[in-house]
């Protein structure tokens, strides 16, 4: 990783030709986002929208790689999260660059098209894969994430071409899946062998950098009791009720990590960064028998730094001893099945500071001089972890305005995309270097 923190400098005019060339671009990229929008990329049903980010790299004239990832290449490899359902269309996408001739530093450019479930679509205010724009927001399950962020990078390099220019360096942009579960998508691009100076991920932000992110652990809780007929319900262990047992100590555990977490050199004053969620619950056959078994899809955050099988180790405890002291899963304890994520945190090293300092000085030529570029600890977790922790490459992400992501009426800030656009492409031209076009 190169240690020069010098924006290359632009030619002259370049800003302007930049900046008018996104603005002049906005209203295609917009109609661009909202078809991306309306194709619903779910867990395992992303081919459709793979097919459609591979065709618009393709009509740009970028060197596209997309192959079917095999769950076998990735086992043996460092942040592996195991998958739990058809994982046999899984595709990643990369489109890349290639200078004639380099004068800057290379880079990934890497946004997630993969959604979380929408919930009971009636109790959205529109269709969450119809992307109705209202008041300069347009709303959509992954419009913000991050579906509008992937879609600045993309224009943003529009933006350039059309300015006349060509990144002076390689530029690999990156289209994954399983972001939302696993991360498996970036990994294998980088099982592929797909490598940069430093990678930027457009996730949702409103403008400002990652400093500091959590890790996460997903698990099942696999609880099973003794059916009866619910007029002897006594004689009998209702499978549902015992697995709110154990939530309940996982959620006295919940508190003293965090208590732990007051003490952490980074998250110290972060309030409640570790976050239990009880995400997903199945159980039972039949309003009058008492229910046999029950299913419970949980989540628990970890601090950077955490040892994951000790974190494990310390979950399956809990569990264990919440089992021993009740009156029916002290013989029958429940199973703790690890699926998903299984994420350490990740904190920005000084390695970072070279594609910070570029990036900071692009973000002041949009919003101006006075203008400092505020930096946050997430309290979530993205793909950025696989390149600092595994790879050597400083990894963070910048992204668009969006509200309500995971829930109800998410929607993304349209002029967020745009200065975003902008910052990207000033990134791209200061971090890569410019090259006229060749006629």
């Amino acid at each position: 990783m190169t240690t020069d923190s010098t924006p290359l400098p632009l030619p002259d005019g370049a800003l302007e030709r930049i900046t008018k060339a996104v603005d002049a671009g906005f209203e295609a990229q917009v109609g661009f986002l909202a078809d991306f929008v309306a194709i619903p990329s779910l867990r395992f049903e992303e081919g459709a929208a793979q097919d459609f980010m591979a065709q618009a790299l393709r009509q740009r004239g970028y060197k596209v790689d997309d192959w079917t990832i095999r769950l076998e290449d990735l086992e043996h490899l460092p942040g592996f999260g195991p998958i739990h359902g058809d994982f046999s269309r899984a595709r990643s996408v990369v489109g890349s660059h290639h200078s004639a001739r380099t004068k800057g530093r290379s880079l990934i450019l890497q946004g997630h098209l993969d959604v979380v479930p929408t919930g009971p679509v009636e109790m959205w205010k529109y269709h969450p894969f119809d992307p109705v724009i209202e008041n300069g927001w347009m709303n959509g399950r992954g419009a913000g994430d991050m579906k509008a962020g992937t879609v600045a990078a993309l224009y943003a390099l529009d933006a350039l071409k059309a300015a006349g220019f060509e990144p002076a360096a390689t530029v690999h942009f990156q289209s994954v899946i399983e972001e939302e579960s696993t991360g498996l998508g970036a990994l294998s691009t980088l099982q592929r062998g797909y490598r940069a100076d430093v990678a930027v991920l457009p996730e949702p932000s409103s403008l400002t950098i990652n400093r500091a992110q959590v890790g996460a652990l997903w698990f099942r809780l696999r609880v099973r009791g003794k059916p009866v007929h619910v007029s002897v319900a006594g004689e009998g262990s209702n499978a549902i009720m015992a697995g709110y047992d154990i939530l309940a100590a996982l959620q006295e555990m919940e508190a003293e990590w965090n208590a732990r977490a007051a003490q952490d050199p980074v998250y110290h004053d972060v309030p409640h960064p570790l976050n239990f969620n009880a995400g997903k619950i199945e159980g039972g056959d039949w309003a009058s028998s008492v229910p046999a078994w029950c299913d419970i899809d949980c989540r628990m955050g970890v601090l950077p730094g955490q040892d994951l099988e000790a974190a494990k180790a310390e979950i399956e405890a809990r569990v264990s001893g919440a089992a021993r002291d009740h009156p029916f899963l002290s013989n029958n304890p429940p199973e703790v099945i690890w699926n998903g994520f299984q994420a350490e945190g990740y904190v920005l090293g000084p390695d970072a500071d070279p594609a910070l300092a570029v990036m900071r000085a692009a973000h002041a030529q949009v919003m101006g001089a006075g203008a400092q570029i505020a930096e946050h600890k997430m309290t979530a977790l993205t793909d950025t972890r696989f390149y600092g922790l595994y790879y050597d490459i400083p990894a963070f992400c910048i992204g668009p305005t969006a509200q309500n992501i995971h829930g109800f009426d998410e929607r993304v800030e349209l002029e967020s995309i745009r200065k975003l656009t902008v910052v990207l492409a000033l990134f791209i031209a200061q971090w890569c270097g410019l090259n006229p076009l060749r006629d």
